[in-house]
């Protein structure tokens, strides 16, 4: 039962804290073992000032978690608003049924073989430090080497991306 301070609360009563928050979503990707994955991402944040650092949470049904178990780099890339087409193709789609979601994109290889998609509106390869299992999502601490600045315009955030229908359950 929740007290007063609403201390010990339930899911409901803890909602409406998460509800409040609308972070920047962005796409992440990952290579592997001659493997590619991509998906959009709206757990990530920086995580270090000193050292620099930046987590991105990626859920354990997702494709892009599984290739990103053994890759040693990942590339984090902002979108704008204006390419709600590329949040969807990388939040609706799943890569579990042979779809290719890179094929027609304007990619290229970058440090470590990371994918890196030219659209974007800024972006970063980070080498992984560290897994932290978080429950049903994995933090993935990069370490930024190598980053880039694309196209202007406000950010792509959850709110704009809520009505993306995902490409895998939440559970």
């Amino acid at each position: 039962m929740a007290d007063e301070s609403g201390t010990r609360g339930g899911a409901v009563e803890l909602g409406a804290f998460f509800q409040r928050l609308d972070p920047d979503m962005c796409v992440v990707t990952a290579v592997a073992g001659g493997e590619r994955a991509g998906c959009l991402v709206g757990f990530a944040s920086q995580c270090s000032i000193q050292p620099l650092r930046f987590a991105v949470w990626l859920s354990k049904v997702n494709r892009t978690y599984r290739v990103a178990r053994a890759a040693q780099h990942l590339a984090v890339h902002l979108l704008t608003r204006d390419q709600r087409g590329l949040a969807e193709l990388f939040g609706g789609e799943t890569g579990d049924d042979g779809t290719d979601k890179f094929v027609g994109l304007d990619w290229r290889e970058e440090h470590g073989g990371a994918i890196v998609l030219q659209e974007a509106a800024a972006w970063f390869v980070g080498s992984i430090l560290h897994r932290t299992d978080g429950g049903d999502h994995v933090g993935f601490v990069l370490d930024p080497v190598q980053w880039g600045e694309g196209r202007g315009g406000p950010l792509l955030r959850l709110s704009d991306a809520v009505t993306i229908d995902a490409g895998h359950p939440a559970d």
